[in-house]
């Protein structure tokens, strides 16, 4: 099974542009998030729309296509970064992983056990969950909630706390029930990918600001997996400060 890390890399961000760039412990994120992956793939690449991140991947021997700048989401640019990096290496990937290139410190065992998800033939597409642990986190609309079944498929995404838990006030809905917090970082099977993204819009996706709804409005079949571990991910100038203090736990391996 082939597979492909893609990094999805924008230059510009409303709260916080040019993050792709920052420093963390004299090394830029991009390279952090693209050494963490490599240790999972063989296969690497940055996806941007910015010749400055491209630049800056090449300078630490890294893998850097330049894709357009008018797509609406990391899944839209991992589509156009496959065709090319299959064109460029010659090779047909089985499964591309769409890493999050805000996540430093991203586990490369979790990325691994992402992929492997595909050894079941019937995963279309495949992501991942925390169990949520305070209350603030299941009300906040920005931290994304997942219901998934017994066996792991996922049912539905949304911004508010699912289900309902009626009788009881939302205070104490973390005792009578496991919610999950959806970490955005996806696999699909490749042929899916490209699929996926010739998809019109659909009504709960819009309802909601959230593409992977209208993947499940089209029945395609995402595989859920759960992690008990930290999510990182450096969104504003904030995230970064409360990074640099935890990064000397983590070493830096090329």
């Amino acid at each position: 099974m082939k597979i492909f890390g893609i990094i999805p890399a924008r230059y510009a961000s409303t709260r916080f542009p040019g993050k792709p760039l920052v420093q963390l412990d004299g090394r830029s994120m991009v390279e952090w998030v693209y050494c963490r992956a490599s240790k999972a793939f063989d296969t690497v690449a940055v996806a941007t729309d910015d010749e400055r991140i491209a630049t800056e991947v090449r300078r630490f021997g890294g893998y850097a296509v330049m894709t357009s700048p008018n797509h609406r989401s990391g899944t839209d640019r991992c589509a156009e970064a496959l065709a090319l990096m299959q064109e460029e290496t010659g090779t047909q990937a089985d499964v591309v992983v769409n890493v999050q290139g805000v996540e430093p410190f991203i586990d490369p065992v979790l990325l691994s056990r992402l992929a492997s998800c595909f050894e079941d033939r019937s995963t279309q597409i495949a992501t991942v969950v925390k169990p949520i642990e305070n209350t603030a986190d299941l009300l906040n609309p920005n931290n994304v909630k997942a219901v998934i079944t017994p066996a792991g498929r996922a049912v539905y995404f949304s911004r508010s706390p699912i289900p309902y838990i009626r009788g009881f006030s939302q205070d104490v809905w973390l005792n009578q029930h496991t919610f999950y917090s959806h970490l955005g970082l996806y696999a699909y099977h490749a042929d899916v990918l490209i699929r996926l993204t010739q998809l019109p819009p659909s009504p709960l996706e819009i309802s909601e600001s959230l593409e992977q709804n209208r993947w499940l409005e089209n029945d395609y079949y995402i595989r859920v997996i759960q992690t008990q571990g930290e999510n990182i991910a450096i969104d504003t100038p904030e995230d970064l400060a409360r990074a640099q203090k935890i990064v000397s736990g983590f070493k830096f391996k090329v």
